[in-house]
């Protein structure tokens, strides 16, 4: 895949970028080696100092970078910004709570004393530079909530973003560079997916971090794993949205137009298998369809504009896909389902009914904006429908009853359980999945502790 800009609105190719040749790639590698000797030894106040200057940046040039990732993948302007202003928030996060997240721990006065230690603690301490390998649907998120814990714990980073967002990938190395950071704390490199491998194996790389697909998860856990290396995975999800009887179905059905179609569907937290009790289906489904056939589909860059282009001709395609098997399979289509005409890659609001377990839809992640309607006779069910899937990344369950609650946390094989409300990342909060969904996790302390060198530090009497 070429590393370049094509807008999704209409198939131009904006700009296009040399890959990186191996003497740069070198170059890049011994810096980032070279910086992190010196840059693992600054204090957390300095870091936060640079991190919230990233952060003051971001804002400023907020309408900038919005149009760039709207004009790179095709999300709602609006949403770019959004998502901008949301990067900000999360860098002065970290720059708050990085000290006391990765304070020195201090073990019980017993283990202590039961060790033969006079004292004894934790300590984090950083590993060194880690690669990221990123996405496109949300190519400064995804980004951010790697980099800023990764530097405020005195990591370096390595970016290798999606070949669609080039212009993005080299804005976030510029705004860490005027931010103050040097050269060697954070560098974009622009090579394609095949290059990944070598620099994963190199010595002077020390951990990884994915977001993306199944299969590019896959080639990058065998590699660190061959060469002993730690890696946080985040990979697919096709989450369940569940509404029980007790529910404000009105609210439930308006926030799952929402939870489907954010960022034109294109999110792995995205709700895609609406799971709704047999008494509240028809005057859910009536809801739910009326909100995404209504949505207003178009150019990204006009505000009015909810539902942009899917970001490459192939992903509408696949999407195209899975739609026209579970329709020759049985499966009703609510609404959407066909491919308009004109130029761009847009697919419209789509929902479908009547799903069985044979329709590939049911066991593959729809990615743009089709959802699938699922009745269930009741709780057991419900939860039964919500894991038969490969994938356990979040869920969302719409309830008034505390003792359902507690039986869908208990249940649901996720890693995350949002209640009346839709999944969203927050930098207070963990974030991350299991089964097929990948390991590890982002965000809060338990994200900032990923790539730390978790160290016993035992005096003795």
């Amino acid at each position: 895949m070429p590393i370049a800009t094509v807008n999704p609105a209409n198939g131009e190719t904006l700009r296009t970028y040399e890959a990186m040749g191996e003497e740069e790639l070198e170059r890049r590698l011994q810096l980032a080696e070279a910086t992190f000797r010196t840059y693992r030894t600054t204090t957390y106040a300095e870091r936060a100092r640079l991190l919230d200057r990233a952060a003051d940046l971001l804002e400023e040039d907020q309408a900038d970078i919005g149009r760039v990732m709207t004009t790179e993948m095709g999300k709602p302007v609006k949403q770019a910004r959004a998502e901008a202003a949301k990067c900000a928030r999360a860098m002065r996060w970290y720059a708050e709570h990085a000290a006391e997240l990765l304070a020195d721990e201090e073990p019980s006065a017993a283990d202590v004393k039961d060790s033969g230690a006079a004292r004894a603690l934790v300590r984090y301490r950083p590993l060194g530079p880690v690669l990221a390998v990123m996405p496109w649907n949300f190519p400064l998120w995804q980004v951010v909530r790697f980099a800023a814990p990764a530097l405020m714990a005195g990591n370096v980073g390595l970016l290798k973003h999606a070949s669609n967002v080039p212009q993005t990938a080299l804005y976030l190395e510029d705004l860490f560079h005027r931010a103050g950071f040097t050269e060697g704390c954070f560098q974009t490199l622009l090579i394609g997916s095949g290059a990944v491998d070598e620099i994963l194996r190199d010595d002077r790389v020390k951990a990884a971090t994915l977001t993306g697909s199944e299969p590019a998860g896959r080639a990058v856990a065998a590699t660190a794993g061959e060469m002993i290396k730690k890696t946080v995975l985040e990979l697919g999800g096709s989450d369940p949205y569940v509404v029980m009887p007790s529910a404000d179905v009105d609210r439930a059905a308006r926030v799952a137009v929402t939870a489907r179609v954010q960022n034109n569907g294109q999110s792995c937290i995205a709700a895609k298998r609406f799971i709704v009790h047999t008494d509240v289906y028809d005057a859910f489904t009536e809801r739910f369809v009326a909100g995404m056939a209504a949505l207003k589909v178009g150019d990204p860059l006009e505000e009015e504009t909810e539902v942009g282009p899917l970001a490459s001709e192939q992903g509408r395609s696949d999407l195209e896909e899975l739609v026209d098997d579970a329709r020759r399979s049985g499966a009703a289509v609510l609404c959407g389902g066909e491919r308009p005409d004109g130029p761009g890659w847009y697919y419209p609001p789509t929902v479908i009914s009547g799903i069985t377990r044979e329709m590939r839809i049911h066991r593959e992640e729809a990615f743009g904006p089709v959802a699938t309607l699922y009745r269930a006779a009741d709780l057991d069910e419900a939860v039964l429908i919500a894991n038969d899937s490969p994938f356990g990344l979040s869920s969302n369950v719409w309830t008034r009853d505390e003792a359902e609650v507690d039986r869908f946390v208990r249940d649901l094989e996720a890693g995350g359980v949002y209640v009346n409300g839709m999944t969203a990342s927050h930098p207070g909060f963990p974030f991350g999945g299991v089964k097929r969904s990948g390991y590890g996790r982002e965000l809060s302390g338990h994200g900032i502790r990923e790539f730390c060198n978790i160290t016993t530090v035992w005096h003795g009497a």
